[in-house]
Parts: C-alpha cells; sequence; structure tokens
C-alpha cells in the first residue's frame, strides 16, 4: 500500500516536471524566436550618446551603434563608427540621435566650417555693426532681422530711411556660429545668408548709407511694405501749438453813486400830564 502510494507520488512529481520544462523550453523558444523577428526587423546605426556642438570633431566616446527600426531608419545614417569618427559635426546632435551625412562636413572639403552653413542658391555678406546695431548683443546665430538702410537718395537733399532686406537669416555672430547659452555677445561683424541679388543691395547700402539691423520674431516671416521715412514725414504729425493770444485787459468801469438823501428825523409824539400837588398844579411832558 505504502509502495503504490509512493509511485504514484513520484510519477506526479515527474509528470509536473515535464510539464515544467516543457513551458520553460516554450517560453524560451518563444522568446528567441521574438528576439530573432526584432532582430530582422531592426538595423545597426551609428548614433550620437552624448550631445555633439556644431563644429566638433566626432571621436568614438560620443558615439555607438544600437538597433533601429528598419523602416524608420534614416537612409543616409551609418552602420560603421568608423565612418564617423573624424568627421566634423556641421549641425548639433543630440543624445541619441542617429548620426547623418547631411550633418556632417563632406569628406575631403578644405574651407570653413561657415561654408558648409550657407544654404544651396545664397551666399554669406558679413557687415560691420557695433553694439547699437547689433540690437545690444541679442542678435545671435539663427535668429531673424531686417535691414534699414538710412541715405541721402539721388536728386535729394533729405535723408531716407528704409527697409531694404526682411527676414534676414543670421550665420554668424563675429567669429561665432552657435549661440549656447543664449546670452547677449558683443561682436562687431554680422554674417547674413543672402541672394546674390540681396548682397548687391547689402553692399550699396553699406557703402553709401548707414545700416540698423532690426530683430525679428523667429516665427515672424511676414515682409511688410514700407514708404520709408524722412524727416518731413516723421514731423508731419507734429503740430506747434499756437501762442496763447493775449486777451485784451478790460478796464473797470467806475461808477459815481448819487449821493443819498438826508434822513429826515421822526416827529416824535408829545404826552402832556397835569400834576395836582396840594394847591399846587403843574404839567409834565413826556414824549
Amino acid at each position: 500500500m505504502n509502495r503504490t502510494r509512493t509511485i504514484i507520488v513520484i510519477g506526479i512529481a515527474v509528470l509536473l516536471a515535464l510539464l515544467a520544462s516543457a513551458g520553460v523550453y516554450r517560453y524560451l523558444s518563444e522568446k528567441g524566436r521574438l528576439a530573432e523577428e526584432a532582430r530582422l526587423q531592426t538595423v545597426g546605426i551609428v548614433v550620437a550618446i552624448v550631445d555633439i556642438p556644431v563644429g566638433t570633431p566626432i571621436n568614438v566616446n560620443q558615439v555607438a551603434v544600437t538597433a533601429w527600426p528598419r523602416d524608420l531608419y534614416p537612409k543616409d545614417s551609418f552602420a560603421d563608427m568608423k565612418s564617423v569618427v573624424g568627421r566634423t559635426a556641421k549641425r548639433d546632435f543630440f543624445r541619441g540621435e542617429p548620426i547623418v551625412e547631411s550633418k556632417l562636413v563632406p569628406t575631403g572639403k578644405g574651407g570653413g566650417l561657415l561654408s558648409f552653413l550657407v544654404p544651396e542658391g545664397e551666399r554669406a555678406f558679413t557687415i560691420r555693426v557695433n553694439e547699437v546695431v547689433g540690437v545690444g548683443g541679442f542678435i545671435v546665430p539663427d535668429t531673424r532681422v531686417d535691414v534699414i538702410v538710412t541715405m541721402v537718395p539721388p536728386g535729394s537733399s533729405e535723408k531716407v530711411s528704409k527697409v531694404v532686406l526682411e527676414n534676414m537669416h543670421v550665420l554668424a555672430a563675429g567669429q561665432i556660429i552657435e549661440q549656447k547659452e543664449n546670452k547677449p555677445i558683443t561682436v562687431n561683424t554680422v554674417t547674413l545668408s543672402v541672394t546674390p541679388d540681396e548682397a548687391e543691395r547689402l553692399a550699396l547700402a553699406s557703402n553709401d548709407g548707414i545700416i540698423q539691423l532690426v530683430l525679428r520674431n523667429f516665427m515672424d516671416s511676414d515682409n511688410v511694405v514700407t514708404v520709408g521715412a524722412t524727416k518731413s514725414r516723421v514731423l508731419s504729425a507734429y503740430r506747434a501749438s499756437p501762442p496763447e493770444e493775449s486777451k485784451p485787459q478790460t478796464k473797470k468801469r467806475y461808477t459815481k453813486r448819487k449821493p443819498s438823501s438826508p434822513v429826515m428825523p421822526v416827529a416824535r409824539k408829545t404826552f402832556t400830564v397835569e400834576v395836582i400837588k396840594g394847591n399846587k398844579r403843574s404839567e409834565e411832558k413826556f414824549q
């Protein structure tokens, strides 16, 4: 009896062990299958593991290869770190961002970094400024400005101030091409990205007139047509108030008063009282 019971217990234990082994094997097989499917659906690309500022040569400690969804990875990314190390970033890379060819300085290209920041079809034009023209140091790379020129037009003797260029992209302020902490900086030059036609107008304005830069909202891309300002237009709204006219002083008129008539005394009534004392008789008058 005891032997039979022991055999039953051992059989149940073996059965449970087989079931547990089968469950573990199935779980591991499923996990391996999912991992293999995930591996087949991803590709390894080079990403930044730290923030890489613009103009920085990339080293091995700044990048790593990580899995990326096959359908979502950038087409100009890299799968090998050797293709990235030593290249110079011409745009900022943030941690976890794929390293792509379009944000790197082309291999074997000489020249400064600024030439690679100029959009295709445009030119970099540098103008001399002072602290006032530079809006107190708040014109920094990647801001947008309008250009105002003040000059004397041909055939006129009066100066005119006119907005000649609008929504210009600032490529660099002084020798700084990146603004890291968004703090005001003092510079003596500002480099703008302009078209060839805009470069001609800016060259004429900088040589024959006085240039002023106006900082604008980055989201404001509307162009405003103005007629320009002259001294006469600026002062046209000013009207000098006429001097107060002196009011004629009115002479005081003195009127002669007529002499008042003399007051006539009022006649008082007199009463007579007869007084008899003994054999004497007298009269007393009262008013």
